[in-house]
C-alpha cells in the first residue's frame, strides 16, 4: 500500500473516532439533565464507575469475535491489533447514520494491511451474527410475557438452543464462526447483567431472583430492536420503549427510566474507556504495516 494512501486511511479512521467523541460528549450532557445527582453518594459513583469499566472490558469480546470472523475469511490478525482497530473505530457508532464506526474500521483495517474484501465481509457477518445472537435471548423473555411459563423452562430452552446453534455453526461453517457467536452471546449476557445490576441499584421493588435471567433477556431484546431500527444512533429511544413494555408491571416507571438513563451513561462511558485504552497503544507487535 502506498504510504500516502495508508496515511489517508489512518486520518479518515481517526477523524471518525474523534467525531464519535464529540457525539459522546453531547450524549453525556443530555443524560446529565435527566439524572438527580443529589441522590448518589461516593460509594454509588464508584459502583457506577465499576460498571462502566466492566462494560468497556466487555467490548473485548466483540473485538475478539470480529477477529474470529476475519479468520473465517482467511485473514489472520493477532489479538492486540484487532482490539486496537476495533476500539479506535467503535465510538463512531454514536454518530447519526449507524455506519460510521464500520467506515472507520474499514479505513483503519486497510491502513493496517488487511485486504478490503475480507474486511468488509467480516463486518457484514458481524452485524448479522450479533443480531442472530441477540434473537436467541428472546426465549429468556417469555416469562415476562406469559407468567405461567416456568422460568426454568425458558432457561432450559435457551441453553439447548444455544448448544445446538453452536454445534451447527461448527459443522456447517467453521470453528471460528462458532467461537465468534459464543463471544457475542457472552458480550450480550454481560450487558444484560450490567443492566440488571443498575435496576437493582435504583429500584426499591422486590424483584424475584427467578426473574433475573428474564430481565437480562429483556435488555438484550430491547438492544436488538434498537440495533435493527434505522436512523437511531446506538438505538436511542427504542430500548426505552421496549423495556417499558416488557417490565412496566415489575418496577416503577420512574425507576425503570432512571435505570435506562444510567445504563446509557454507563455504556457510553464504557465505550469511551475502551477507546481511550486502545488509543493509548502506540505500537503493537505483530501489527500489519
Amino acid at each position: 500500500m502506498r504510504p500516502s494512501l495508508k496515511r489517508g486511511l489512518h486520518v479518515v479512521g481517526g477523524a471518525l473516532g474523534m467525531l464519535g467523541i464529540v457525539f459522546v460528549g453531547m450524549r453525556l450532557h443530555s443524560y446529565s439533565a435527566e439524572i438527580d445527582f443529589a441522590r448518589f453518594h461516593a460509594g454509588d459513583w464508584l459502583f457506577l464507575g465499576f460498571l462502566a469499566l466492566l462494560y468497556g472490558a466487555d467490548n473485548l469480546l466483540l473485538a475478539q469475535a470480529w477477529r474470529q470472523l476475519l479468520s473465517y475469511f482467511d485473514v489472520q490478525i493477532e489479538s492486540a491489533p484487532a482490539i486496537r482497530i476495533y476500539g479506535l473505530s467503535q465510538l463512531a457508532k454514536y454518530v447519526p447514520g449507524n455506519i460510521f464506526h464500520l467506515a472507520g474500521r474499514q479505513a483503519l483495517g486497510m491502513a493496517s494491511g488487511i485486504p478490503s474484501g475480507p474486511l468488509a465481509k467480516s463486518m457484514l457477518w458481524e452485524l448479522g451474527l450479533i443480531a442472530f445472537s441477540g434473537a436467541l435471548f428472546s426465549l429468556l423473555v417469555t416469562p415476562l410475557l406469559w407468567r405461567k411459563l416456568p422460568v426454568w423452562l425458558s432457561i432450559g430452552m435457551f441453553g439447548v438452543l444455544l448448544f445446538v446453534v453452536l454445534i451447527l455453526a461448527r459443522r456447517l461453517l467453521s470453528a471460528s464462526v462458532r467461537t465468534a457467536l459464543l463471544e457475542q452471546v457472552g458480550f450480550l449476557f454481560v450487558s444484560g447483567v450490567i443492566f440488571l445490576a443498575l435496576l437493582k441499584f435504583i429500584s426499591s421493588a422486590d424483584i424475584p431472583t427467578s426473574l433475573f435471567p428474564a430481565i437480562c433477556g429483556a435488555y438484550v431484546i430491547a438492544w436488538l430492536i434498537g440495533f435493527v431500527t434505522p436512523g437511531a444512533p446506538a438505538g436511542v429511544g427504542i430500548r426505552e420503549l421496549v423495556l417499558l413494555f416488557l417490565m412496566k408491571s415489575m418496577v416503577l416507571e420512574a425507576d425503570l427510566l432512571l435505570a435506562v438513563v444510567l445504563g446509557r451513561a454507563v455504556t457510553v462511558l464504557g465505550d469511551l474507556s475502551y477507546f481511550l485504552s486502545t488509543a493509548a497503544i502506540r505500537t503493537i507487535p505483530g501489527e500489519r504495516g
